[in-house]
């Protein structure tokens, strides 16, 4: 791959070394380095025709916060900045960009509005990375063709265990979108708290939102309604779409805390863990739920969980509504009462004209292909993969090695979680390749897409929650954008150090890969365990 690399660079006339390489995040599909360069002064403009208004804003935006100056609309497309959109260029990609960097001008070309603003993100990098004051900044002429491997990136955040309120997402998702991250999984509802407001049960957050995994006794933390649609519209804004999670039928003891009219009981380790699958009663319940969930979020998706149900079900041979049910229908087993729950709740989901996501336990319910996303998390059970794909399901690829953000990312952490003695460190994530999971070529074609998956169990505040993200979250965007074949440690690496640089100018504690005793990890509560469940 080194040499390939060096070939190329030789026939565009400059042999970069790794130090040298623009220390963008992730690495483009395409970049020619070329002769000269842009300066970016005071007097600079930014121009687009009408199709490109909020995306040249936000560009502007980004602009003030980097330098201070009002960089104002220019008026022409001789501007000092351009955004184009090519609606009838034909792109491989909707989120491909072709990104100009000349003496005179800045360049960004896109079939889409969504291909302009990665092309955006780019540019940004660039800005962050160069040499130069506030006032003037002088970018090396290039030219950049890129294009995502997958359409979804995601990045999952539990704020059940642990909340960390509007500005701590916000903040998330700036980092999302500048590294082209795309899917906010929200991970809503648990068993230490329900973090939604529903206004027809307003008790799920009254009573429900009172504590988290730390402290039963925390006062009660959520998210309004108005909440809600602020952080879908901060994010629409950025091109990531927000999927809630409303897990069930387990996980749903802060449910059932608020609502225990609708509690089909639990284990001694996890009391009042499922929803109860005997009263029709429960269905309505839910339903309703899921109507106010999907009135709120756009994205016409909605994770119904659908996992570890065997953790507290063990009232579920014994309840008489559930014992009559099994009766009434056929059931042979509480995996088939499972089963017979999420088919009757994703008819539901499918009537507000939604898709159903599911974990990887429901890939044998009977979830009909076409409305359903699976997503793979039981790295040591390949065969739930092998079936989702062999269905025809699209999957969406998180397992927990080495996509778990809350394993632990150094063999010397003590807090966190890890596998058979194995962390997902820094290279482990950016080495994950979707192909080495597949049995076949043909099963790519129902890949998603990958994503990363923060459990909160051992991140109750802001600096343990970024220190499991930070750096991983950027090995992330090379996994799920760059080709596999591409990828090289030592350059990766090398274009890294330029955004610990971000980080610790933005006030985040990460993990520091080159010195990480000069970062050693927060404490938590909880030390390391592989037991944890999610």
């Amino acid at each position: 791959m080194r040499n390939i690399l060096l070939i190329c660079l030789l026939l565009w006339g400059k042999i970069l070394t790794a130090q040298e390489l623009p220390a963008i995040v992730p690495y483009p599909q395409e970049l020619k380095i070329n002769e000269g360069h842009f300066e970016l002064n005071r007097y600079a403009t930014v121009y687009t025709n009408d199709h490109l208004t909020q995306e040249a804003n936000y560009l502007r935006q980004s602009l003030f916060e980097l330098s201070g100056i009002n960089y104002l609309a220019g008026t022409d497309n001789k501007a000092s900045i351009v955004l184009i959109l090519k609606k009838g260029k034909k792109a491989t990609s909707d989120e491909g960009y072709h990104l100009t960097i000349s003496s005179t001008q800045v360049v960004i070309e896109g079939a889409t509005a969504n291909g302009v603003f990665n092309g955006i993100q780019t540019l940004l990098q660039l800005l962050k990375g160069s040499k130069g004051n506030k006032t003037k900044v002088a970018l090396q002429a290039l030219e950049i063709k890129d294009e995502p491997l997958y359409a979804w990136r995601g990045f999952m955040l539990d704020e059940s265990r642990h909340f960390f309120g509007k500005e701590k997402v916000k903040s998330l998702l700036n980092w999302m979108a500048l590294y082209k991250l795309n899917q906010f999984h929200w991970h809503l509802t648990d068993e230490p708290a329900w973090r939604l407001e529903v206004r027809k049960y307003p008790k799920l957050i009254l009573i429900g939102g009172i504590g988290n995994y730390t402290d039963a006794n925390q006062p009660a933390q959520y998210y309004s309604q108005e909440d809600v649609k602020e952080i879908i519209a901060y994010a629409a804004a950025r091109f990531i779409t927000v999927i809630p999670e409303i897990d069930m039928p387990g996980h749903a003891t802060a449910a059932n805390m608020a609502y225990p009219a609708y509690s089909g009981g639990g284990s001694k380790d996890h009391p009042e863990f499922t929803f109860n699958p005997g009263y029709e009663k429960t269905y309505q319940y839910l339903t309703d739920i899921l109507n106010e969930t999907q009135l709120l979020f756009p994205s016409n998706m909605i994770h119904l969980g659908g996992d570890e149900v065997s953790f507290g079900n063990e009232k579920w041979k014994t309840d008489t509504a559930i014992t009559a049910l099994k009766r009434r229908v056929g059931l042979a087993s509480d995996l088939a009462v499972e089963k017979y729950f999420m088919k009757r709740m994703a008819d539901s989901v499918f009537a507000m004209k939604s898709k159903v996501l599911a974990w990887d336990e429901m890939v044998d319910a009977g979830l009909p292909v076409d409305k359903t996303i699976i997503f793979w998390w039981r790295h040591d059970k390949p065969e739930q993969l092998n079936q989702a794909l062999a269905k025809g399901y699209q999957t969406v690829l998180c397992p927990r090695l080495p996509l778990y953000f809350d394993f632990i990312q150094d063999a010397n952490h003590q807090y966190g979680r890890k596998w058979g003695g194995k962390v997902n460190d820094l290279l482990s994530v950016y080495h994950f390749d979707v192909s080495k999971s597949l049995k076949n070529n043909e099963d790519k074609k129902h890949i998603l897409g990958i994503q990363a998956n923060l459990w909160t169990e051992t991140a109750q505040n802001e600096q343990r929650l970024d220190y499991l993200v930070f750096p991983r979250i950027a090995s992330l965007a090379e996994a799920a954008w760059s080709l596999p074949v591409k990828r090289n440690d030592q350059e990766f690496l090398s274009r890294l150090r330029t955004h610990l640089k971000w980080y610790r100018d933005a006030g985040l504690n990460f993990y520091n890969p080159d010195e990480p005793m000069k970062t050693p990890e927060p404490a938590s509560r909880r030390k390391v365990s592989q037991n944890i469940i999610d």
